[in-house]
């Protein structure tokens, strides 16, 4: 990485962390090129690219003649950076809520889509990971236990051919291994997780889309009321 590139890099984290703890807020002008300029003791091109860098991510809008300001978190297009945002006005319990309500638009159809397609390759390859699932939680593995959980929705998102689906959900990823992270720790969660995940291979199976569908809508219901029964109580 070249050092303009790093610069650059660091002013725009600097300033997301700020737009993050609060110090400026959704449509607050930013400091002006020159303030940021002397702040970090960097050029104006320097400055004008970490704003573009934030402006690309819809964080920030720039306005010609007028400066920088915020944008509202509903235009951000990083959705890694805008649960960040949300998780630190105290609104963590509503994010995981919407996370899931989120993955449920998507999922359940990747499984109505997935059950007739599904090979007996990728049929084994959730079987194999959710053998995975069952030795990490023995081994008190949470790491492998959240990528097992990972690799299995990945498969049923591949078998569903839906290129559509995977774009929308991908975004998604970094944030669900992380929050995973956090709920998987919990023994009855594992528990739970292992259970859902058997029912979803065996309606797979069948062959049927509404039998997928349910199985994979249950399966984040279950998630759900775990959320609330060990995580948000």
């Amino acid at each position: 990485m070249s050092r303009r590139k790093s610069l650059v890099n660091t002013v725009a984290d600097e300033l997301l962390e700020r737009i993050i703890a609060g110090d400026f807020l959704p449509g607050d002008p930013l400091p002006t090129e020159a303030e940021i300029g002397d702040e970090f003791d960097v050029s104006r091109v320097t400055v004008r690219e970490a704003l573009r860098t934030l402006s690309a991510r819809g964080i920030v809008r720039v306005l010609s003649g007028v400066g920088s300001r915020v944008a509202p978190v509903e235009a951000w297009r990083s959705v890694p950076d805008a649960l960040r945002y949300r998780a630190a006005r105290g609104d963590d319990a509503t994010v995981s809520e919407q996370l899931i309500s989120t993955r449920r638009l998507i999922e359940c159809e990747a499984a109505a889509l997935a059950a007739p397609l599904i090979s007996e390759v990728a049929l084994g390859e959730c079987e194999e990971c959710v053998d995975s699932m069952v030795a990490a939680s023995a081994k008190a593995d949470v790491d492998a236990f959240v990528a097992a959980d990972l690799r299995f929705h990945a498969v049923i998102m591949e078998a569903s051919a839906n290129l559509f689906l995977a774009v929308l959900l991908a975004p998604l990823t970094e944030v669900m291994a992380e929050r995973r992270k956090q709920t998987s720790r919990v023994p009855q969660i594992q528990e739970h997780a292992i259970a859902e995940h058997r029912a979803i291979v065996a309606a797979l199976r069948t062959g049927s889309s509404a039998a997928a569908r349910e199985a994979m809508d249950h399966h984040l219901q279950q998630t759900l009321d775990d959320l609330h029964a060990y995580v948000l109580s």
